[in-house]
């Protein structure tokens, strides 16, 4: 019974929908459309993805931001990757599949000098640690 219990939420509950939020609106200018009032519900179960368009054009850089599904974003996505150069009349469409994930990039953290990555010290350890096994002569 306990492993029945354990797993049950691997399995799909037929009651629950699938509901993704995304950022929606055409041709924007600075990333504006990034705020609350843009935020739509997309359609459950069929528009599972975000999608973002960043055009370049003459008076600067365009954004259209929509609900889409996994389909067509990724096949879109695919298709202008030639035309996603970054210079005049660039096209760039992007998919993801979490909450709010087609609005403007967070800034990370920089992590301080105090936070040094474990991988980084592991030769050292390692050498530090046989050194501990080896017996003394």
């Amino acid at each position: 019974m306990k492993v029945v219990m354990t797993f049950s939420f691997l399995l799909p509950h037929t009651g629950n929908a699938l509901q993704i939020q995304c950022y929606q609106c055409e041709e924007m200018k600075h990333n504006d459309c990034s705020t609350p009032e843009y935020i739509v519900n997309c359609t459950v179960n069929v528009q599972d993805m975000c999608q973002k368009e960043v055009l370049v054009k003459p008076d600067g850089i365009h954004y259209r931001k929509s609900c889409a599904s996994s389909g067509a974003c990724l096949i879109a996505s695919s298709g202008y990757q030639q035309f996603c150069t970054g210079r005049l009349n660039s096209v760039c469409i992007s998919c993801c599949n979490t909450p709010l994930c087609n609005g403007s990039k967070r800034k990370r953290p920089v992590p301080s000098a105090a936070m040094s990555n474990p991988r980084t010290n592991q030769p050292l350890i390692l050498f530090l640690l046989a050194l501990k096994l080896l017996p003394l002569t």
